[in-house]
């Protein structure tokens, strides 16, 4: 089965790492969408900290990715379904809900976070530091 699944991953952490193992043993083959600099800034109203081009060679390097491209709109899941042919999409369990529409497509899994790790919080900690 092949997955497919969608992220920042920003500030790579424990939590990043585990969704994708997780995702992985889903099926066979993950795919994995790293939104781009324009669209994280469109969904948090910041820029990340890593750029996409950096953020896209770390989850490459995941042994549990097979293949990394870039995402560049969230309206666009369905035709990256489609594009990859994803048998299941695998999202975070905070977007709960909010791709049962693509459901005709393929599979929808949400699967939970880690708990008391984001790269939010990571974020806010290097502020409180500095």
């Amino acid at each position: 089965m092949n997955i497919i699944t969608f992220g920042t991953f920003d500030m790579f952490h424990i939590g990043h790492l585990n969704i994708l193992e997780r995702a992985k043993a889903q099926g066979v083959k993950l795919t994995v969408g790293v939104s781009s600099d324009a669209l994280n800034f469109s969904k948090k109203q910041r820029n990340p900290i890593c750029d996409e081009r950096d953020r896209m060679r770390i989850v490459a390097a995941l042994s549990c990715v097979d293949e990394v491209f870039l995402e560049k709109s969230l309206e666009l899941k369905a035709d990256y379904i489609t594009h990859f042919k994803a048998d299941c999409l695998v999202m975070w369990d905070d977007w709960e809900g909010r791709f049962d529409h693509l459901s005709h497509l393929c599979k929808v899994i949400y699967l939970s976070r880690t708990p008391a790790i984001s790269t939010t919080q990571l974020i806010e900690v290097v502020k409180e530091i500095r």
